[in-house]
């Protein structure tokens, strides 16, 4: 019997190859939650909050006048605030669930569905980090957005006509904005061809398009952007705008609150990979040198044109680079990071000493001329720093699990301006029709003497500072 024991066990070992070649195999280990990542999406959260509370409040506070102080801090702290409680209700399902090309569904409202165990992709075949995690980091997106505008007709507006706006434009700019960009079937979904066409099909119309968007260049910037230069244009000039000095009241505080920014864009842009490795690395170092590229750039073009070069100037530079390189950080390489730095420094100091007064319109904190203009540069930049040529990653395929042989730098360049387009018109027209029913509705503006006397004591009864 001892000579036959070998001959069985390999008819037994026969037997089960069979079967697993006739599917019987055990399924495949399901994806497992790394907690490197969960920690880095949650710290990169984190991250997020302080560019807005405090650091885009400051930013933007310190450009006003002193008797307007207050209200800034008010309306980015209660705008972020509003627009969080939106998210979990119904932006998050809207944005990030399977509908239409420009809508998700409303499966997810009210976070329906959501456990401790529910899980969302990531950009790798088999990593996924918590649903919770992921609701989280998107809702810090959604916050800020909406926040960026007010700096386009701060000093002038209604605290109420803000939050009624916001209101309208989070719904219908921003959440199917998002949807467009952002919402995809996940890696796992791309087996095949067959299979990455199935669920192509089921992605946001500009996912579908090929637009390129890491972090929010079409999302954030130009959706914001865009959205205020049509406020400012509607709401009209600052009463003494170009008689009256309108200088900031404390550019040091504009500093603080543009250090708290680059810092914490870290999360922004880092956090945007979702995971922590080494493409994650390349971010970070895109990030910080696009960063400083555009600091200096801004400085240059300031030194040159005015003989001075400011620390406004310097701040200002600094969020540029930060604007420009956050659609493209995860497809550009170092040199190609500084190169979008230093374009965007330059082009943005014309937009706001040249392009505005040759425009006409009162941007008072400059919220199109940074984040419209550089969103856009960013945008369409992408499609040149993402050339394997010029140093860039190329464009990752899924079915085969790398990077495609050939990269189409013209093609790519289509697909990006397809972003830009979408944006700029969809943010537009939403602009107008939201500026208008909230001018029938409350109105816009505030009266000449709440102007005068500010803010912060006409409209909230109390004063940043006391004599």
């Amino acid at each position: 019997m001892k000579q036959h024991k070998p001959l069985i066990a390999t008819l037994l070992a026969l037997i089960l190859l069979s079967f697993a070649h006739l599917g019987f195999a055990d399924p495949a280990p399901a994806p497992t939650v790394n907690k490197g990542d969960t920690a880095w999406v949650m710290v990169s959260t984190v991250l997020v909050i302080l560019m807005i509370i405090p650091g885009l409040a400051l930013f933007y506070g310190g450009m006003v006048r002193a008797k307007n102080m207050l209200s800034i801090l008010m309306q980015v702290f209660v705008i972020f605030s509003m627009t969080a409680l939106l998210w979990a209700i119904y932006g998050y399902s809207i944005a990030f669930t399977e509908g239409n090309a420009f809508f998700g569904g409303l499966s997810k409202m009210f976070l329906a569905g959501v456990t401790p165990d529910s899980v969302a992709a990531t950009f790798s075949k088999g990593v996924v980090i918590p649903e919770y995690a992921y609701i989280a980091f998107q809702l810090t997106f959604a916050g800020i957005t909406p926040a960026l505008i007010i700096g386009a007709f701060a000093e002038r507006v209604k605290f109420s006509a803000i939050l009624l706006y916001i209101l309208l434009w989070f719904t219908f700019a921003y959440l199917p904005m998002a949807h467009m960009v952002w919402y995809w079937a996940g890696p796992d979904a791309y087996t095949d061809a067959a299979a990455a066409e199935t669920a192509g099909a089921t992605a946001g119309f500009l996912f579908q398009k090929g637009a390129l968007d890491f972090a929010g260049g079409t999302v954030v910037h130009i959706n914001a952007g865009i959205a205020g230069l049509v406020g400012c244009i509607m709401v009209g000039k600052r009463i003494g705008y170009k008689k009256e000095s309108l200088a900031p009241h404390s550019v040091t505080l504009t500093m603080v609150g543009a250090s708290l920014l680059w810092v914490g864009w870290f999360g922004f842009n880092v956090g945007s990979n979702l995971e922590a490795n080494g493409l994650a690395a390349m971010v970070f170092v895109n990030t910080l040198l696009a960063t400083a590229a555009a600091t200096l750039s801004w400085v240059a073009a300031e030194w040159l044109m005015r003989g001075k070069p400011s620390m406004l100037g310097g701040a200002s530079g600094a969020i540029a680079g930060l604007v420009a390189i956050t659609p493209a950080c995860g497809w550009a390489g170092p040199m190609g990071s500084i190169f979008l730095g230093l374009l965007v420094g330059a082009v943005c100091f014309w937009s706001v000493s040249s392009l505005k007064s040759m425009l006409g319109y009162d941007d008072s904190l400059d919220a199109f001329g940074v984040h419209g203009v550089g969103g856009i540069i960013g945008a369409l930049g992408t499609a040149v720093v993402a050339s394997p040529a010029l140093g860039g990653t190329g464009i990752w395929d899924y079915v085969t699990n790398a990077v495609a042989p050939e990269y189409d730098m013209v093609g790519q360049l289509i697909n990006q301006a397809w972003g830009v387009g979408v944006a700029v018109v969809w943010s537009g027209g939403v602009s107008i029709i939201a500026y208008k029913l909230v001018d029938m509705v409350i109105g816009l503006r505030v009266s000449e003497e709440v102007e005068r006397i500010g803010l912060d004591v006409s409209e909230h009864g109390e004063s940043a500072y006391h004599d």
